[in-house]
Formats: structure tokens, sequence, C-alpha cells
């Protein structure tokens, strides 16, 4: 359990005392609980909100305890009841809802695992706590048992009811606390929050993670995630926030969504700040078109109709599902809302949302991913967040950049929405350079555009946006989506549907209406290569040695790889990595050599012989002479590729281009090829040099 807190960590713990626990605890706690996890942060802020080990060590023990004793396990419930019987009373945690008896004219109380119902509950609760009277509430209960007579009365008996949230909070010291980070460890300190270790994900993934929590902090907020299975698109909806509310695909209609006429009940929106949607995508699942209907409304004015009567609500609504195809696939082939069932592949439907994550963008949780360090207790930054639901920070950026005026009302209104949001999770208290509010506006853009771009692919009748801005010195700047970059050829294409003829007459009309023209392809020389400068993006795929360098190998025989860290056993793959992609340009019969100049770590560096053995032994093998120096100045920084036929290749980063991938996986095509890897942000220059 013993662990060393990192600098950040014990910053953490100086500027939020009591209010931050430590977030690998709730695995540690949860046994076979099914609870979620603000329950049991709940519980561990109570006992654990503290650095100091041996308090920590005693609270997780009391926090077991406390779920021992008063947790309701639903193959428990009888006993648990049994205990309420013969002490008198008992105190439980479960989750609890709430109805009107309308024929009694009074309030019920149901326990979803003790499995006891028609419990009196006053109104002054009701009022209170009116989430109880929609799905239930996770509470801490006092339950009596008293026999009676009676046998219309119940002998269960409520004696105080506690919603597990937080009670309150002072604003103003949040804003004063937030002030003693940078910004990069606020990001690193809400990763942690939210559950993830930081050091495994970069700049972009960062705020895609964010991204999700906008929801909470901005009213009316519609946000979608499609992407592949396992990478942690519900989560937040479900465990992060006492405030949101999640929903399976089949659970959805218009009188729990949004009003029951006949009792004129209000639905979800009107009792939780997130409905979210899970299981949103699959082609063939049915959706009521009346609810879609309501649903548009909803989405573009706050609003929804119960008879002749106009109600308003300030849910926003979040929408996840998976994706079968890969990115480029649907590009080619449909759009990337390609998965949503029939009655929400509507453009009106779609062009009310503010914003699309790129799942595919978004890593599939493996284990090493989650944080075992110190994070906001969630109950504490969920009331944060809902108190942010009351400030606008919209025009923040308006003094500096100005958005191009073929921007549309609606699309405006997107990235104003998620520009607001970032900047009160990030910025709360103001002081955001000109440089993070160009990223994080240029972010919402691309999250809006993403939008557009597909919306025109379904619907012809969408003119094309110009999607940029003007910073402060009038100079006009394109925003672009990462695919848009990565599969240019596919991106910009509309997908045209052919009718097939139905009769061999009809096919022969067809026939003679298009008789195609032949094509000579005629003999191209060879391109001569260019010396450039590229750039690449964070999260950006179809990267590969191969497709960087290869051109620019063909015809060598002798390299010298400069790049000081060649120390871990990932950089040391990614060397030999590159050695493949050389070999495989060396033509048959011909032989070659590759000396690597790089420093020796005082800590791994036999390792590094060893493996740098190990390859000279595998290069023999396809002719490849392989030899090392280190260089022992401590001045070596540079990073390049040098050629004895004339080509300097420049490299920020060096090799180490990849973002950590499972490299155990045997079966996983991004530990197998390069190119369904994602990339880190980096730069490469190719110049052409005297031999």
């Amino acid at each position: 359990m013993n662990r060393s807190m990192s600098a950040l960590d014990q910053k953490i713990n100086t500027h939020f005392p009591g209010l931050v626990v430590r977030k690998d605890l709730v695995k540690t706690v949860k046994g076979n609980a099914i609870v979620p996890s603000y329950v049991l942060e709940y519980l561990l802020g109570q006992y654990c909100a503290t650095s100091d080990e041996p308090s920590i060590l005693s609270g997780i023990e009391t926090v077991k305890e406390i779920l021992t004793k008063h947790y309701v396990h639903r193959n428990e419930a009888g006993l648990i009841r049994s205990t309420i019987r013969e002490k008198g009373r008992h105190k439980v945690i479960d989750r609890i809802s709430v109805a009107l008896n309308d024929k009694k004219d009074c309030y019920e109380a149901q326990f979803a695992n003790l499995g006891i119902k028609k419990i009196l509950v006053d109104s002054a609760t009701i009022k209170a706590h009116p989430k109880l009277l929609v799905s239930g509430v996770w509470c801490i209960a006092d339950v009596e048992y008293e026999h009676t007579e009676d046998k219309d009365a119940s002998p269960w008996i409520m004696g105080s009811i506690k919603p597990i949230q937080l009670s309150h909070f002072d604003y103003e010291s949040y804003l004063s606390s937030r002030s003693q980070f940078t910004t990069d460890e606020w990001i690193d300190l809400l990763i942690q929050s939210v559950g993830f270790n930081p050091e495994l994900f970069g700049k972009r993934s960062k705020l895609t993670q964010l991204i999700r929590l906008i929801p909470f902090c901005e009213r009316n907020y519609n946000l979608i995630e499609l992407g592949p299975k396992g990478t942690g698109k519900s989560h937040i909806y479900s465990e992060f926030s006492p405030h949101g509310i999640l929903l399976s695909g089949g659970e959805v209609s218009v009188p729990k969504l949004f009003v029951n006429n006949s009792s004129g009940k209000i639905g979800l929106v009107g009792y939780w700040d997130t409905v979210a949607f899970d299981e949103f995508a699959g082609k063939k699942k049915r959706a009521d078109k009346a609810l879609v209907d309501i649903m548009k409304n909803y989405m573009a004015n706050k609003s929804f109709s119960r008879g002749v009567e106009t109600l308003g609500a300030e849910a926003s609504m979040v929408f996840v599902g998976n994706t079968r195809h890969t990115v480029p696939y649907m590009l080619k082939h449909s759009d990337l809302f390609d998965e949503l069932p029939a009655a929400f592949y509507d453009s009106a439907f779609l062009d009310r949302l503010h914003f699309y994550i790129p799942g595919w963008e978004v890593d599939i949780i493996r284990g090493e991913m989650f944080s075992s360090g110190y994070g906001f207790v969630v109950d504490y930054i969920a009331e944060i967040l809902r108190h942010l639901r009351n400030h606008d920070y919209s025009d923040q950026y308006r003094d500096k950049f100005t958005l191009s005026p073929a921007i549309s009302t609606r699309d405006r209104d997107g990235i104003n929405k998620t520009f607001s949001g970032l900047m009160k999770i990030l910025f709360p208290n103001g002081g955001a350079t000109d440089h993070e509010i160009e990223e994080i506006l240029v972010f919402a853009i691309e999250g809006r555009k993403r939008v557009k771009d597909q919306l025109m692919r379904i619907d012809s009748t969408y003119a094309e946006v110009d999607f940029s801005y003007d910073n402060s010195e009038g100079k006009a700047k394109a925003v672009t989506t990462l695919e848009e970059r990565e599969y240019p050829n596919y991106y910009f294409k509309t997908v045209e549907t052919t009718e097939i003829p139905e009769t061999a007459a009809e096919a022969e009309q067809a026939a003679t209406q298009s008789s195609p023209t032949p094509v000579v392809t005629p003999i191209a020389r060879e391109p001569e290569l260019p010396e450039q400068h590229l750039t690449f993006d964070e999260n950006q795929r179809g990267i590969s040695y191969d497709l960087l360098f290869a051109p620019y190998l063909k015809d060598a025989r002798e390299l010298t790889v400069t790049d000081p860290y060649i120390r871990l056993f990932y950089q040391t793959r990614n060397f030999m990595e590159f050695l493949e992609t050389f070999a495989k340009q060396l033509p048959t019969g011909e032989e070659a050599k590759v000396h690597l100049v790089t420093v020796l770590d005082e800590f791994k560096g036999d390792q590094l012989i060893e493996n740098l053995e190990k390859m000279k032994e595998s290069c023999e093998s396809v002719g490849i002479e392989l030899s090392w120096s280190f260089d022992e100045t401590g001045s070596l920084h540079a990073r390049h590729i040098t050629t004895d036929h004339g080509w300097k290749i420049s490299l920020d980063r060096g090799l180490d281009i990849f973002q950590q991938y499972d490299m155990n996986e045997a079966f996983s095509f991004s530990n197998r090829l390069q190119q369904f890897r994602a990339c880190k942000a980096f730069e490469v220059t190719f110049l052409k040099v005297s031999c």
C-alpha cells in the first residue's frame, strides 16, 4: 500500500486538503459491492481524504467495515431485513426511489436491493431531494421496523434519509487554489480525478477526456461520441457524478424522458443535469419517431410541450455508441454517423449536436492506464461543475479572435458552448494566455466542424462552411479535423447510391447511355524527392517508418542514426523497427552499414548493450553491419539520420513518434503494424546535403 508521492500529488494535497483522495483506493474498497464510484468516493472522502499513510490504511478499514455492515447486497437482503427487525433500527446504503400514491395521497419509497417498498416518506424530504421521484438516488438511510396489526400499513419506517452527495463547498477557495497550479498541472489533476494516469496521455487526448465533462458544467449541451468498444465512453456518465444518469438504448420513451401527458409527471430532463444514452449506435435499433421529433425540438430550443403548455429544462444530452468500421472505411463508403439507428440518422437531429468526440482516437482502456495518484473526491468536483453551469465563458476569446462570418448561428452556438465548457473546466478563475485560448477555440471549432462536414455528405442541401477564425492581427486561420488531414482522398468524397437496374432492358439502356472512355496511363518517371518539413498531429494514425523514411533511404548503403534516447525497451524496439524499414529497401545481394550514436544510461546501459548485440547478430543475416558508439560529453541532444547519398533527416522526437501501446499483445494490430498506432505530435525535416 505504501507509495511515494509525486511532486504533483504533494501539491494537490497541500492546496486541496480533505478534498482529494487516492484514486486506486476505490478498487481496494469496492469488493463485490455494485455501487457507482461516486458512492465509494463519498465514503473515502470522509475517512481517507489525506496523504498520511497510517490514516489512509485506517480509513480503508473503516470504509470496508461500513460497506460490510450497511451496504445491501441483494442476495443478503433477507439477512439485513432480519437485522432491522431484531434491532429495531439499522442504517443501510441502497438505491431509493419514491412514488406518489395518489389514492392514499402520500409518498412511498422503495429500496432497490433491500427489497422493501411502500415506506412512507414525508413531503419535506421530497422537496429537499426531488430526484428521489425519478429513477432513484443512492442514499444512506435509517430504516426502522415496528410491527402493526393493520394489514394495510407497512411495518417499515423511514427514520432518516441522506442522499450521497456533497452538502456544501467553498467555490472561492476552489478558485484560489486553482491559481496555484500551472495549466499542465491542473489538466493532470483533472485527469487523475477522472481516474486515469496523465503520463500515458498526450495533450490532445487529455482534452478529449475533459470534453466528456462539459455536459455537467454547461446547460443544454449536446454531445456525441462514437468509436470502438472498450474506450470508457459511458464510464463518466454512470460513475462520475450524482447529477448524471445513464440510460441504455432500449429504456428511452417520451414519458420517461420528457413528460407523461396523462399524469403530468415531468421526465428525466427536468431532474438531471446530464442524460446520457448508452449503446446509442446500431442501424437495426428502432426508435419512436415522436421521441426523435420532441428531442430535436428540445435540443434546439431547450423546451418541450405538455399538451398546450411549453416547458423548459436544462439537461444536457449525451449519445455514446460503438462503431464497427474504421474511419477510412466509413469515409470511403458512408460517413461518420453511419452506425446510428435510422430514426436518428436525420440531418435535422444531427445538426443540433454541438461536438463530436472522435472515439477512434481514444485508447482502449488498459489496466496500467488507471491512476494511483490523487484526484478530487468525485462528489466535490461534481458540485463544482454543477455550480459552473451558472456561468458563461463563451465570450472570452472575442478580444483576440473572431470567428469567420460564414459560420452559421447554429455552428457558432456549438463552438461557443464547447469553448465555454472547456474554459470553465480549465480556467474557472481566468488567466488563460492567448495561446491557450486559441488552442481551446481551435479544438471547439474542430468538434463542430466534424458534425457539419458529415452533414454535408448526408444532405447536399447544406452549404459548405468556412470554419476559420481571425487572430488579433486579422490573419485568417483555417481549422481542419484530424481525419480530414489523415484521409483527404476520402474525407471530401460525397457518397452516392447507384440504382440497380431491375430488368435486362434497363441494364442495356444504362450501358448505352454511359459508354466508358478508354483511359491511357502514361509511364511516369519516378519523381525527384523533395526537401521538405512535415508536421504531424497528436493521435494521427496512418504514419509509419516505411512511409516517412523509405523513399529517402532507397539506394543508401551507409546510415548514421544519432539519438541520445535509445535507452528503454520501447526505444530500442523503435530502433529495431527502423532497421526493418532500411532492410526492406536493400536490394538482394547488396550489403550496407548502420552506425548508431547514442548515450549510455548509467542504470540501463548493460541491458542496452545486450539488446544491441542481439540486433547486430540479426542484422548480419540480412546483409547489414550494425555498429554503435556512446557519446560521453553529455552534450548530445540532436536527433537525426544521415545517409551516404546526401540526405539528412532531422527529427525533433527522434524515432520516438508513437504513443504508448500494448507491446505484450501479440494479436493487436497496433503492436504489429505502425500505421495503426496513434502518434505523438512531432516534426521531421528532410534536407539535401553534399555527399
